[in-house]
Parts: C-alpha cells; sequence; structure tokens
C-alpha cells in the first residue's frame, strides 16, 4: 500500500511540473487583457508586460496601434513611476469608418518609458479604445520590449499558417459579434425585475444564501467543504478495505 501511494505522488509530481513548465513560456509573452472584446464597443483593454530577464528590466514599452482598422477615441491610465506618450500621426492611406466617417489621422502608438519592471514581476498598462471596428475579428498590437541592458525584444509575429504559436506573437485583441441585447459597450443591460408574487414571501433557499453572502459566509465555499468531506469518507473507507485484506 506504502508503495502504491509513493508511485502515486511521484507521477502526480511529475505531471505537475510538466504542466507548470509548459505553462510559463506562454505566461511570459506581452498579451492584452481581456483577450476579448464585443465588435463596435467601447472597452478598456491593459497590456500585460512580464519581464523575462534575470540580469535586466524593463524600462520603456512601445505599443503600436492599427493603422487599417484605427481607433478613433484612446485615453490612458497614469500609471506611477511612468510616463506616457501617445503618438498621432497621418495614416498610410484614409479609412472609412463603420459611421461613414474618412479617418486620415490616429493614434499610431502609446510609449511607456520612465519606470522599471524587475526580474520576476509584470507591469499592466491600461487604455480605454473605442468603438472597435465591427466587421473585424482581431486588432493586433505589436509591442517592443527595451531592457536596461539595451536589448528590445518585439512581439510582432504573426500567427502562423498551421495554427502553432510563434516565438514572438504580437498582442492580439479578438473581436466577437454582439449577442442581442448587448449595448454599444459590450455588456447586456440588466433584465427587468420579476413581478412580485406571494410565494416570494416565503424564505427559500436562494434567498438564504444571499443573507450567508452579505454576512461574509460563501455557498460555493460550503458545497466544496461537503464534497471535500465526502471524498475524505471514500478515502478512509478504501484505506480500511486495504487493512483489512493485508491482515487477511
Amino acid at each position: 500500500m506504502t508503495s502504491y501511494v509513493r508511485r502515486a505522488a511521484t507521477v502526480t509530481a511529475g505531471a505537475l511540473a510538466l504542466t507548470i513548465g509548459l505553462a510559463v513560456p506562454a505566461l511570459a509573452h506581452v498579451t492584452v487583457n481581456p483577450g476579448t472584446a464585443v465588435q463596435g464597443s467601447w472597452t478598456k483593454i491593459a497590456f500585460r508586460v512580464p519581464n523575462e530577464r534575470d540580469n535586466a528590466s524593463t524600462t520603456k514599452v512601445e505599443v503600436e496601434f492599427p493603422t487599417d482598422h484605427p481607433l478613433p477615441f484612446v485615453s490612458v491610465r497614469p500609471v506611477p513611476g511612468w510616463d506616457v506618450k501617445l503618438t498621432r500621426g497621418k495614416l498610410p492611406k484614409p479609412v472609412v469608418s463603420d459611421a461613414g466617417d474618412t479617418i486620415t489621422e490616429s493614434v499610431l502608438k502609446i510609449t511607456w518609458s520612465g519606470g522599471k519592471i524587475e526580474s520576476g514581476q509584470f507591469q499592466e498598462f491600461e487604455a480605454s479604445v473605442g468603438p472597435l471596428p465591427k466587421n473585424v475579428d482581431s486588432l493586433e498590437f505589436p509591442t517592443a520590449q527595451t531592457y536596461s541592458s539595451g536589448e528590445v525584444v518585439k512581439w510582432a509575429d504573426a500567427p502562423k499558417a498551421d495554427g502553432s504559436e510563434p516565438e514572438h506573437p504580437a498582442p492580439a485583441l479578438k473581436l466577437v459579434a454582439a449577442e442581442e441585447g448587448d449595448d454599444q459597450h459590450g455588456a447586456a443591460p440588466a433584465s427587468p425585475a420579476a413581478p412580485a408574487s406571494p410565494a416570494a414571501a416565503a424564505p427559500t433557499v436562494a434567498t438564504a444564501a444571499s443573507d450567508d453572502d452579505e454576512s461574509g459566509n460563501s455557498t460555493p465555499a460550503l458545497v466544496l467543504g461537503g464534497l471535500g468531506l465526502v471524498a475524505g469518507l471514500v478515502g478512509a473507507g478504501a484505506g480500511l478495505t486495504a487493512l483489512r485484506r493485508s491482515r487477511g
């Protein structure tokens, strides 16, 4: 029984290490968060920049904005310790917006500098953008990450044809069609409250759960606790059965 437990623990630990090892490289990429927004909406996005070097800190981040589908309005949230600059300029060619307006100038780039992202840390740089294009599946934001050593890493690779991830993928925002009832801010409006009925006055399980939530308790935690108790009892029963067999 002891050898079986040891083997199971070894296999579990190995699988966990492999999973973490595979996940770490993906987490190290510069990404857009959240990664999905509604077409035609306004949204807030954050460029998440991790520091990948042990011997240098990130000192500058330059994010290029799309020029084939420009975003008419862009504003940034200040980041303590960092200077931010929005670079506006002429587009390579005029673009007709979804509203029928001809756009000749737009935000071309946002640069954050003057701060530091140390080894083992990350920083999020937020921007409010909109309205997003309605007939586009995704927007890419090529990013240049500059280190204190002078190294510049360009996150600008396009997705590969076979679907695999390139070495330095460009941060991308996936755009999805608005569902029926969604407003232009990408969120569905609240549904009207149901009319009151006599039965609504009676205490219910849902009411008790809401009361518990307000007092600091959590119904999901109780459920998980119950499941853990059941699992413990099952494990204890299995252990007793194995012990009786070994004695027999």
